[in-house]
């Protein structure tokens, strides 16, 4: 049977044995409006987080940003064009139209088909929907090299939203959305921020929101083992969040599959991690927290727009400054691009959910009070996308030692940013041409276009067929260059990787063109960074 069917079976299960959960537990209570009240706070806060740290995406790689950050009340408008908000409304779109147990290939197609562009776990997700890999496949190690990136933790937010004091409801769903487009710690960390949501509605203490949300993931995964490190390097350095980020970056700063070998980390850990620091070091001040979220670096329009939403859950949104209510006010009726939600619409259509919600999960209404049957969380079976995998080596193509190309081959030429022009990859389109690069490792991706002319290709390693790919790409207009395949687990050692042109295309392409620009190589490292210890150890 597979995955992607038992999940169909087993979410309605899943929310009785949520109601079995809370059954051992107890029943907290909670106004109406209280709980209206703090779902907009969520809401407020990712649209807050979003725009303050967006001017400063990715401006610091492997180093804190230390420019200043200019934001006013009045640029939260600019919440309306993120993906950290739009992606998970398609999201609650598809639970609209096909219901809350709906199958996870049904949100899988609709977030395919929006028009808006997507990136990294996200646009394999998409681009393996329409090559009719379908989740829970579409997140998997195996057809996502993005598996372990921030994706489903920027955009699990609505799930946490409506499952107060409910984590092992929020679970379900998770499980099921978050393999969509990651695995592993990819989908932990859409997890871990869901349960801060549900534990943030009837707790204000921000160190044990943390530690109870830690239990709704695996605790021998690496993604619980990065967020104890922070709560480790808070206690150790209670007044010094610098301090406490260096140690964290010398430890897990270079462990991403996806940006191996560069400063830039989109890994769902690290910048999980930059929640945290956010969220203990700001002591629950909303503008302290923001401060601290961003300056961490790297994802740095995503990481606030979370750490924010759980302040926003606790303090509810008429908790929220002044100014900060009156900017999401201004826009509060405006949608979100390619979605039918504005603010007060998610906010209503949350609260409804999470109503039906607490009484599937064995809770009730009287009046305007809601009891809830809160749950005691728990973790799902560990799962870990790329074991004791590690970054060796880029191989650009034009390295004549390590590629040989046979047949008609072209050097493809784009116009740089000096608007001077320069070799960026190989290219061919004609039936039997091949390219083959011979390596030392244990894996290996190689990236190439995905581009409107795209064509398909056989991929052969040490000689035995492994896949066919597809190249073509043209959604939402956009075209990428991109891992266009890898393998991981190989025995490790010398392998070679021949890459046959078939002059086929799809009927969308324009053509039957393969481009190909670097092979990345990843080595196995049994210890990985399990032996790094801090300098107060």
């Amino acid at each position: 049977m597979s995955r992607l069917l038992i999940y169909t079976l087993l979410l309605p299960v899943l929310l009785n044995l949520a109601s079995c959960a809370g059954d051992a537990g107890k029943y907290r209570t909670i106004s109406i409006d209280v709980l209206k009240d703090k779902i907009a706070g969520g809401w407020a806060g990712k649209m807050i987080g979003v725009t303050y740290g967006g001017p400063t995406e990715f401006r610091a790689q492997g180093r804190l940003y230390e420019d200043s950050i200019k934001w006013k009340p009045e640029d939260v408008k600019n919440s309306i064009w993120q993906d950290d908000i739009y992606v998970q409304l398609t999201f609650l779109m598809a639970m609209d139209e096909y219901g809350i147990d709906a199958p996870a290939v049904k949100f899988q197609e609709l977030f395919a088909k929006a028009g808006y562009g997507l990136w990294h776990a996200n646009m394999q997700a998409r681009k393996n929907w329409y090559d009719s890999i379908f989740a829970p496949l579409s997140g998997s190690p195996e057809y996502n090299i993005h598996a372990d990136d921030i994706d489903f933790q920027i955009e699990s937010d609505y799930i946490g939203f409506m499952c107060p004091g409910m984590p092992v409801t929020a679970l379900g769903i998770a499980d099921k959305i978050g393999h969509i487009m990651n695995s592993g710690d990819g989908v932990y960390g859409g997890i871990f921020v869901a349960a801060l949501y549900t534990e943030a509605f009837f707790e204000n203490d921000i160190m044990k929101i943390i530690e109870k949300a830690l239990l709704s993931i695996p605790s021998e995964s690496d993604y619980y083992k990065i967020i104890r490190d922070v709560i480790n390097l808070y206690r150790h350095y209670p007044g010094d969040w610098r301090a406490a980020w260096k140690e964290l970056e010398n430890k897990w700063g270079d462990i991403d599959i996806c940006g191996a070998g560069v400063p830039f980390n989109i890994d769902a850990k690290l910048n999980g991690a930059y929640i945290v620091m956010g969220l203990l070091y700001g002591e629950g001040d909303p503008y302290k927290t923001l401060e601290i979220s961003t300056r961490c670096g790297q994802d740095s329009d995503c990481n606030p727009s979370n750490a924010m939403a759980v302040i926003g859950v606790i303090k509810g949104f008429s908790g929220l400054p002044a100014e900060m209510q009156k900017g999401i006010m201004a826009v509060a009726d405006s949608n979100f691009i390619h979605t039918n939600y504005s603010f007060n619409r998610a906010v209503e259509s949350t609260y409804n959910y999470a109503l039906k919600m607490i009484e599937q999960g064995g809770g009730n209404i009287k009046g305007k009070k809601l009891k809830i049957n809160v749950q005691e969380p728990s973790a799902p079976q560990l799962e870990v996308s790329f074991p004791d995998v590690v970054f060796d080596r880029k191989i650009p193509v034009f390295d004549s030692k390590d590629w040989s190309f046979t047949g008609s081959w072209k050097s493809h030429e784009v116009t740089g940013r000096d608007g001077k022009p320069r070799r960026q990859s190989m290219v061919s389109g004609k039936a039997g041409d091949a390219a083959e690069i011979k390596f030392t490792g244990s894996g290996i991706s190689i990236e190439g276009n995905w581009w409107r002319d795209g064509g398909i290709a056989d991929i052969y390693v040490d000689g035995k067929l492994h896949r066919t790919i597809d190249t073509y790409y043209d959604f939402a207009r956009q075209q990428h260059t991109a891992s266009i395949w890898h393998v991981i687990h190989l025995a490790p050692g010398e392998h070679t990787v021949k890459i046959v042109v078939k002059g086929e295309k799809r009927p969308e392409s324009a053509g039957t063109n393969i481009y190909l620009t670097t092979a990345t190589i990843f080595r196995t490292n049994k210890k990985k960074n399990e032996g790094y210890r801090f300098s107060f150890e």
